[in-house]
């Protein structure tokens, strides 16, 4: 039999930005670690039960995937992020997560960190917290998180790696700009890519990209994004714009700051065929279709126009 404890992750939210680190901090103190299966419309309707109908289809999926952990874990890993950079925030979901899943789920085992860099509350300490909270010394947590962020490093720059290969091909290429939960979820993200996919395009997707000069490209649009994850989405498309055929928005219902930004994008990209796509609960898949399908075709007839046969 394995004592060994047993940590759960929910494969939603912030798991798509952050899991490789999660996952290698926690094995490399020596824990087993369970990941809930991808979203499906099981997963969904869990999450409905928990939440108002004005929650966000992103927080919804997310309450499905802690419900499915449930006895199956010795602890549930909810983070707590409020603020990344001095000055700008992250949606509120994110802030307010922990207590919000505590409410939600009476004597859920939870383990937690805290990242507020307002408040100096840094992620090096939260997940030295986190591990002496856990009954590890202050340098064995040390050495597992600087492992663990090397590796998510190592991870980050394959995938960029990959999608340098994919920009190099003679495909149609669209950006697909969105969060990573939303991107990269079955029930959202996935559908889209694979109708995409079908079409012979190769996708590019807007977290995969050197944010060296991030700061710089997203006032290209917007002199200041309060949104942190929403900055990365704005200079994501400034990096990638002269490079891809198409742009598509992809947003769960109803986010705010998203709404916000899309609505910039829409305004200040005039050289670009680009879509909003909202996907909330209620979406048909073939509508989602239609919608799709039509803008690769205008795509195709404005690079046809462009690039007349025989001139």
């Amino acid at each position: 039999m394995n004592d060994r404890i047993k940590i759960g992750i929910p494969k939603a939210l912030l798991f798509y930005k952050y899991g490789n680190l999660w996952i290698n901090f926690f094995e490399n103190l020596g824990f087993d670690i369970i990941i809930s299966p991808d979203t499906n419309l099981e997963t969904l309707e869990k999450g409905k039960l928990k939440l108002d109908d004005e929650a966000c289809l992103s927080l919804k999926i997310f309450m499905g995937h802690v419900e499915y952990l449930i006895d199956k874990c010795d602890y549930i890993l909810i983070p707590r992020i409020a603020c990344l950079n001095k000055h700008e925030k992250l949606c509120t979901n994110f802030s307010a997560l922990y207590d919000l899943t505590k409410n939600l789920f009476q004597d859920l085992p939870i383990l937690h960190y805290n990242v507020d860099v307002d408040h100096h509350d840094s992620e090096l300490f939260a997940f030295l917290d986190m591990g002496k909270e856990l009954g590890f010394s202050y340098f064995d947590s040390m050495s597992a998180y600087r492992d663990a962020l090397h590796y998510q490093k190592q991870q980050q720059t394959l995938k960029l790696k990959k999608q340098m290969e994919k920009l190099r091909s003679d495909n149609l290429k669209i950006l697909m700009v969105a969060h990573p939960y939303n991107l990269h979820d079955e029930l959202i993200g996935k559908q889209i890519q694979t109708l995409l996919e079908k079409e012979g395009v190769s996708v590019i997707y807007s977290d995969c990209y050197d944010e060296s000069n991030l700061e710089e490209e997203a006032k290209v649009i917007s002199p200041k994004s309060y949104w942190t994850y929403n900055q990365e989405l704005l200079g994501a498309i400034v990096h990638y714009k002269k490079r891809v055929d198409g742009i598509i928005l992809l947003t769960t219902f109803p986010c705010g700051p998203d709404s916000l930004t899309n609505e910039m994008c829409l305004h200040k990209i005039k050289d670009k065929p680009i879509i909003n796509l909202i996907i909330d609960e209620l979406n048909s898949e073939n509508g989602l279709t239609t919608r799709i399908e039509s803008f690769i075709d205008i795509i195709k007839e404005k690079k046809k126009r462009r690039n007349p046969v025989g001139k």
